[in-house]
């Protein structure tokens, strides 16, 4: 692997470093001795990128150890999200759905670690160069996928990847699980209404859904919480300017209206069901985020 090569476009700048962020966290996760998470690939994504020089990717190398509010508390949450909603693909999988499609997938590699029943095909829709990245790394180390994997060029802003989708294989008529996962808060308001109203447009019933979302705009005392002044600091990456600012859709309401069942939780919900991950701190960076699951209820069902 060329470990000293420079990822491209928007993998080396802005939200595609977030998924180098990300991966990161999940390669300290991989290596913790309680860990939640298993993913060996997340490290070979941080060491090809030369932006990443000097980033932790195993627990001793974190400063600081878990007091560290970027890869101790934030990895930790990351560590979470990742179980959490690598449990929802199998449930789902499990349920009946063959169909999984991660929106904005970064460095996603649920397709190659989590073990799919037989029929399951994987779509993986992301911008392109954080796609090519992804692939030509996870070729460069030999990962295999025991499924069918359909990578899909697309900016989820706009209104083509409907087609792109289809053009891969997807059918909108039979069940389907998707993830949103550290995707809709990037996107402007309006682009995340869009978005999932055209997921639930190629949802068949049967299907189910989990994405994460932050609840309203953060309070000055907020935005000054270690984990965002931690993460500027450390790696550059100043995530409250990448955030959209613009007041937040309901969009588990806009779910529920068109005759989904959906809940929202805390990460904390999930920490004391684990008994690991962030606990809550003030102030809080994490205490407005919500993992949302929805589920579209089968044909005939009252």
């Amino acid at each position: 692997m060329a470990g000293s090569q420079e990822p491209t476009g928007g993998v080396a700048t802005g939200i595609g470093r977030t998924a180098l962020m990300v991966a990161a966290a999940r390669a300290i996760e991989t290596h913790r001795p309680d860990s939640l998470a298993q993913d060996c690939y997340a490290e070979h994504f941080v060491r090809a990128a030369g932006v990443c020089a000097g980033w932790p990717v195993r627990p001793e190398d974190v400063p600081g150890g878990d007091a560290n509010p970027l890869w101790g508390r934030l990895g930790r949450y990351f560590g979470l999200r990742t179980r959490v909603f690598d449990d929802f693909l199998r449930r789902a999988a499990r349920g009946g759905a063959r169909q999984i499609v991660v929106l904005g997938a970064g460095l996603d590699t649920r397709a190659y670690r989590l073990e799919w029943p037989t029929g399951c095909v994987v779509f993986l829709l992301d911008r392109a160069p954080v796609l090519d990245f992804s692939r030509s790394v996870l070729a460069s180390v030999g990962a295999v996928t025991p499924t069918p994997c359909r990578w899909i060029a697309a900016d989820l802003r706009d209104q083509a990847w409907p087609g792109a989708l289809a053009a891969a294989g997807f059918d909108a008529s039979a069940p389907s699980a998707w993830l949103a996962e550290g995707l809709l808060l990037y996107l402007p308001a309006e682009a995340e209404t869009r978005l999932m109203s055209t997921v639930d447009l190629l949802a068949a019933p049967g299907s189910v859904l989990a994405y994460e979302v932050k609840l309203g705009l953060e309070s000055p005392a907020v935005r000054d919480s270690p984990v965002y002044t931690t993460t500027k600091e450390q790696i550059g990456i100043d995530l409250l300017a990448l955030f959209d600012r613009q007041p937040r859709p309901d969009t588990l309401a806009a779910l529920i209206a068109r005759g989904w069942f959906a809940t929202g939780h805390s990460p904390f919900e999930f920490t004391r069901l684990h008994r690991r991950g962030p606990e809550p701190e003030h102030p809080d960076a994490l205490a407005a985020n919500r993992w949302v699951f929805a589920a579209k209820p089968p044909a005939g069902h009252r």
